[in-house]
């Protein structure tokens, strides 16, 4: 049983809007010494509330689980703020990572995350090439991006290349970040990474430790025009480089006009 005064490697934060069929299948690919971690739910007012009766019938995840739970649906930025609060105020983790109902882990995925952090003190923010997949049709792409820190500087201005599920970050690093901004609805882990970039390195491992759901009815793929509308706003404020500022921008408004279905073909060959 977790105490609170206990030092932690990670805490895990997974929001959760009814889905507990995909949460489930997201909890049986965690793997890690289990009195190094906790993992932290944030119910965000589901029709029938996540308990923690019906997740420990189906996953051996011991008892290192908290669930918290929003009275109604705030959306997942307020979710997520939800439970970096909690954690701040009730855990002692060096490191929070992130991952979404559906998604799965490589059971290698949290070790080699937390032995890149321990043995690279500077770096605030670690993500993963991961796999995103469809499991209704025949779509699959794998993700890849540039690794090191000044590469993923310069990609962020054309994109968010970190894939919100693979990502770990120092949990001291919030005492200059904040939580997720409420003012990027659609694309504030965009927002918040760019805030991470600001204050240490930053790194992704070439390989694929996470496996990403393709859904085509959520709420990315719905929201897309208001998404991109969003990206354009987070380069504006945050971008370093006018010239890269700038071709971000354009690349921003050409997505804009492309239709739904060439976009998703299009990602099999690069991310956009």
């Amino acid at each position: 049983m977790y105490k609170a005064d206990q030092q932690l490697d990670f805490c895990l934060l997974i929001p959760c809007y009814n889905n507990l069929a995909g949460l489930i299948l997201s909890l049986k690919t965690v793997s890690y010494d289990p009195k190094k971690f906790l993992i932290v739910i944030v119910d965000d007012g589901s029709d029938v509330p996540v308990a923690i009766e019906v997740i420990k019938s189906d996953v051996a995840i011991f008892n290192n689980v908290t669930i918290l739970r929003n009275p109604q649906n705030l959306g997942i930025t307020a979710a997520l703020n939800k439970g970096l609060e909690w954690i701040e105020e009730n855990a002692r983790p060096k490191y929070i990572a992130r991952l979404d109902c559906g998604d799965l882990c490589d059971s290698s995925r949290f070790y080699k995350q937390v032995s890149y952090m321990d043995n690279h003190a500077h770096t605030n923010l670690v993500g993963s090439w991961c796999i995103f997949e469809n499991k209704k049709t025949s779509l699959k792409y794998h993700y890849t991006t540039p690794t090191s820190d000044q590469q993923i500087r310069k990609a962020m201005h054309f994109r968010n290349v970190f894939i919100h599920p693979t990502v770990i970050f120092k949990a001291s690093s919030l005492k200059d970040t904040g939580y997720y901004p409420g003012n990027f609805m659609y694309v504030e882990d965009y927002a918040f990474f760019w805030k991470l970039i600001n204050v240490g390195s930053v790194h992704i491992l070439g390989e694929f430790l996470v496996t990403c759901e393709i859904n085509n009815e959520g709420i990315s793929l719905k929201n897309r025009p208001h998404q991109l509308r969003g990206r354009s706003k987070v380069v504006r404020e945050y971008g370093t480089s006018l010239l890269w500022k700038i071709v971000g921008l354009i690349k921003i408004k050409v997505l804009l006009v492309l239709p739904k279905w060439l976009i998703l073909r299009l990602k099999k060959l690069v991310y956009l």
